[in-house]
């Protein structure tokens, strides 16, 4: 069975924040980690090259494909400010609503800047979609 593809590195979060050329963008980074650091009472840790993650589970799907994966993260793409959601936004209608500009995937939501969004709103949304993760994989934290 084929291993995931992002994976928990030893890379630099503090060296990829560097090579963040955009001044804003990085300071947004810088924001959106101490947010999900807060959030998630875990340091940042590089999954791949170009995501920011916080925390794991471990999943195990009925086919038998199993892994690990982070709780909750971001990635500075070049269209958009990326933060992964892991359990969707079924349930955050009404953060959503009070969120301000942004769009969503399955479980990615895209900022185009920071600026765009509550910052409260943001944070509550993290923080309740961490406690989720948490409950539904048995993870203490």
């Amino acid at each position: 069975m084929a291993e995931n593809k992002t994976q928990a590195t030893n890379i630099s979060v503090a060296s990829f924040f560097d090579a963040i050329e955009d001044e804003q963008r990085r300071q947004d980074c810088i924001a959106v980690a101490t947010l999900m650091e807060g959030a998630t009472g875990e340091h940042a840790k590089m999954w791949g090259p170009t995501i920011v993650g916080f925390g794991q589970y471990h999943y195990k799907y009925e086919s038998g494909r199993e892994g690990d994966f982070l709780i909750v993260g971001f990635s500075p793409r070049k269209q958009n400010l990326t933060l992964y959601v892991m359990d969707g936004f079924s349930n955050y209608g009404v953060l959503l609503s009070k969120l301000g500009k942004y769009k969503t995937g399955k479980s990615c939501l895209y900022l185009k800047n920071l600026s765009d969004v509550n910052m409260e709103v943001l944070r509550q949304l993290i923080a309740e979609s961490v406690q989720y993760m948490r409950t539904k994989n048995h993870i203490e934290g």
